[in-house]
């Protein structure tokens, strides 16, 4: 009788925790659908800056004005003297290799680099700012108030700084390991270089048309790229953090979802098992009777 107590036991622990998990994958699935609405417009947003900016620029150059509008965000530096690194993790765990995929990235630009120039790292996310913190690798800032909604506003701060500091030569390279969204069937851990800001045609979603656009400058160059590279900026930056928030609600639905699965797979084993044990006993009890009655005769 003891073991089938046990069994009910046991039981009747993983009953709670298949309810634990399946109101997670509740409350995940509702989360992914309001992450992954903001950065479907995010995406149709920056993609059309991107493009605004690629188009301006050659542009600009084709027009032989290059040198004169050359955006400091825009020119590649000849040599890399410093570069910093942002890695986007998340806060909380329970969201299967979210995190692992990530820290893995990032772990190989750092294994791979050329130890020659200098890196600094920044963290998003508890998650990884406890693993760097075990690895005892030097983290220069650090940041957890982000959760599944980042607002632009807390973003843009970081952009600010951190185009203050290119410009100043604070460094030459900005990268950020995240996790990219394509689909609710694809994540995919990157490393993308942010600064600067690459070639953009090839970084936009769609083809850029080949067509010559001729563009009428009002007010001067200078002060329109001033104002749409620093955007461009934002808005890419603001999508990785868009893009982490909706990939780690979709690995949370699936771990979840794959615990649910689990617990109805264990409960089922567990009440084959206990079936077993009653019927033992049962089978027990009555040979005990049927023992002591013809004892008796």
């Amino acid at each position: 009788m003891a073991k089938a107590r046990a069994i009910v036991k046991r039981l009747k622990a993983i009953r709670n925790i298949k309810k634990i998990t399946r109101t997670m994958e509740l409350v995940a699935t509702a989360r992914f659908k309001k992450a992954m609405e903001r950065a479907t417009e995010a995406t149709a947003y920056t993609k059309k800056l991107t493009e605004i900016v690629a188009d301006v620029s050659a542009s600009l150059a084709e027009a032989g004005e290059e040198g004169a509008v050359s955006h400091p965000l825009l020119v590649v530096r000849p040599q890399v003297q410093k570069r910093l690194l942002l890695v986007i993790t998340s806060n909380r765990g329970l969201c299967g290799g979210y995190n692992a995929g990530v820290l893995r990235v990032a772990g190989q630009v750092l294994k791979t680099r050329d130890l020659t120039i200098p890196m600094e790292l920044e963290v998003s996310g508890k998650r990884g700012v406890n693993f760097y913190k075990f690895q005892r690798q030097p983290v220069v800032k650090s940041y957890t108030h982000f959760e599944d909604k980042p607002s632009f506003t807390e973003v843009e701060e970081i952009a600010n700084r951190l185009m203050a500091e290119y410009i100043a030569g604070g460094f030459d390279q900005f990268d950020v390991a995240y996790m990219q969204f394509h689909s609710i069937s694809k994540q995919k851990p990157v490393v993308q270089t942010l600064l600067p800001i690459g070639n953009l045609q090839t970084e936009a979603a769609a083809p850029v048309s080949t067509t010559k656009v001729d563009y009428e400058f009002l007010p001067s160059p200078v002060e329109i790229l001033g104002e749409i590279v620093p955007a461009s900026f934002k808005a890419r930056l603001f999508k990785c953090f868009l893009d982490a928030a909706v990939s780690e609600q979709v690995f949370r639905m699936v771990a979840m979802k794959g615990a649910t699965e689990s617990a109805n797979d264990m409960i089922k084993s567990l009440k084959q098992r206990y079936n077993r044990a009653r019927q033992s006993q049962i089978t027990s009890e009555l040979s005990e009777i049927i023992g002591g009655a013809a004892a008796l005769e």
